[in-house]
């Protein structure tokens, strides 16, 4: 599934992969689904999303100063990715991240989006040492670039209280901040 949004961002949003009911069936990744409407609703609040709600791929939404992109491309077994797809996936976020011109802010939504944006980055400089380790709102410089952490919007940290929308806007605040200012 390919990335969307404005390609000459600075800012760029790294999920896990097209979810099977959502961005599988949709043709975009957080399409469809709770978790693309609780990340789309952050994203309108914050300014980067033309709508509140991403209902399909010709619904007229449109990213303002984002892109979207996944680490792994396609919906996988049991919606989670195995080591192999990751690596199989790879080049694609690799050549996105080249694509975008200057340094990126990066905001991996997910523990396993953070580990394989790390993964992704590692030709841009050396990331910091000890390998950093994901929590929500961590922030992290690897060469030129910044990673910043996010909870996944998943049903199961939305429902649960673990992800709130203050707390994904608030990361995605400090991301727009950095982005605009590098």
């Amino acid at each position: 599934m390919p990335a969307f949004g404005d390609p000459r961002a600075r800012l760029v949003l790294v999920g896990l992969a097209p979810a099977a009911h959502g961005g599988n069936r949709t043709g975009r990744l957080f399409t469809g689904d709770e978790s693309g409407n609780f990340l789309f609703r952050a994203l309108h609040a914050v300014g980067l999303s033309s709508l509140p709600a991403s209902r399909h791929s010709q619904d007229g939404l449109r990213l303002q100063g984002a892109l979207l992109t996944a680490a792994c491309r396609c919906a996988p077994p049991g919606n989670r990715p195995m080591p192999e797809e990751f690596a199989r996936c790879r080049g694609y976020l690799e050549r996105e991240l080249k694509l975008v011109a200057g340094p990126h802010v990066l905001v991996a939504l997910g523990a396993l989006a953070f580990e394989q944006s790390l993964r992704a980055l590692r030709d841009a400089g050396p990331g910091p040492s000890p390998r950093p380790r994901f929590a929500h709102g961590v922030r992290v410089e690897v060469g030129p670039h910044t990673l910043y952490g996010s909870y996944h919007p998943s049903q199961q940290n939305t429902f649960t209280g673990k992800l709130t929308q203050k707390m994904l806007r608030a990361v995605l605040r400090r991301a727009i901040r950095e982005a605009e200012s590098s």
